[in-house]
C-alpha cells in the first residue's frame, strides 16, 4: 500500500504541476497529507526521471526541448543532470562573445549559466567568481586555467550554491567587469524573477559587476513568478533566443536593456 501511494502521490504532484504550472513544496505537503521530506524526495526523483525541474521551495516543468531527453546521459554524467539543450549552447555562446581576454567575471549557479563554461575556453587571463560548485568545477577543468574564487557563505541545498552574508561580504570585496546570472521567469515590466528567496547575493553580484548579462531561454518571459530579483535598471543586457517576440524585444529594450537573439552560427 505505501508503494501505491506514492506512485499515486506522484502522479498527482505532476497533475499539479500541469494544471498550475508550477509548484511548492509546502502547498503539496498539505495538498497530500506529508511531510515537506517526503515532497522532496518525490520531487528529487521525478527530476531523475526527466519529468520536472526543482527549483527553490517547489518544481516548474521540464522545458520541452528536454522532453524527450533521457534523464542523464551516455557520457559518465551523474544521471540527474540534464542535457544541456541546444538553445542553451547558443546562448551561451553568444556570452562567450561579450568577454575578452583578461576579463574578470562572475557566473551565477544555474543550468544556462552553467553551460558558459566550456565556451571560455579561448579566453586568456580570466578571473571567474561563482557562488555553484558545479561552475567551479568546470572551471577547474578548463586547460587555460582560468583563476577561480568561491563566494563562501551558507551552502543552500535548494539552489545548490552559497548564500548569505559571509558570500555578500566576499562579493563586495572585490571589482568585476561582468556578471552572468539567469533566472526562473522574466516580468516584462519589472526585471527578472525568481522562484528562490535567498536575494540577497544576487543583488550584490550585480552591484559588484559593471555589466549585468542575463541569460535566459524566451520561454521564462511572462511566467508569474512572485519574487523580483533584478530590477531592469540593475540589468545591461539581455541573451535570449529566437523565441522571443518582436513586441517583446521592443518592450525590453524600452526599459534600456540591450536584447541579443542567440541564433545557431554565433560564436562560430
Amino acid at each position: 500500500m505505501p508503494k501505491r501511494n506514492t506512485v499515486q502521490r506522484r502522479h498527482g504532484i505532476l497533475s499539479q504541476l500541469s494544471k498550475h504550472g508550477q509548484v511548492q513544496v509546502e502547498e503539496l505537503a498539505r495538498r497530500f497529507d506529508t511531510s515537506e521530506v517526503t515532497i522532496r524526495k518525490d520531487l528529487a526523483t521525478l527530476e531523475q526521471s526527466g519529468l520536472l525541474l526543482r527549483r527553490y521551495g517547489g518544481a516548474i516543468p521540464l522545458p520541452s526541448e528536454l522532453m524527450s531527453e533521457p534523464a542523464g546521459t551516455d557520457d559518465g554524467q551523474s544521471p540527474n543532470r540534464q542535457k544541456v539543450s541546444k538553445r542553451k549552447q547558443e546562448i551561451a555562446k553568444a556570452a562567450a562573445d561579450c568577454i575578452r581576454d583578461h576579463n574578470r567575471i562572475i557566473i551565477d549557479f544555474g543550468s544556462t549559466t552553467a553551460a558558459l563554461i566550456p565556451e571560455l575556453q579561448s579566453k586568456r587571463g580570466l578571473v571567474v567568481m561563482t557562488n555553484s560548485l558545479n561552475v567551479a568545477n568546470a572551471v577547474r577543468e578548463l586547460e587555460n586555467e582560468p583563476t577561480l574564487l568561491l563566494s563562501g557563505g551558507t551552502w543552500d541545498a535548494h539552489s545548490e550554491s552559497f548564500q548569505g552574508q559571509i558570500a555578500e561580504q566576499v562579493l563586495r570585496s572585490y571589482d568585476f567587469d561582468q556578471l552572468f546570472i539567469g533566472c526562473d521567469g522574466i516580468d516584462l515590466e519589472r526585471g527578472t524573477t525568481t522562484f528562490n528567496e535567498l536575494l540577497g547575493l544576487s543583488r550584490v553580484m550585480a552591484e559588484a559587476a559593471r555589466e549585468v548579462i542575463v541569460l535566459a531561454e524566451a520561454d521564462k518571459v511572462g511566467r508569474r513568478i512572485p519574487n523580483l530579483e533584478l530590477p531592469w535598471s540593475a540589468v545591461n543586457i539581455l541573451i535570449t533566443d529566437d523565441r522571443l517576440s518582436t513586441e517583446q524585444q521592443t518592450l525590453i529594450e524600452q526599459q534600456g536593456v540591450r536584447v541579443i537573439i542567440a541564433t545557431p552560427g554565433n560564436g562560430e
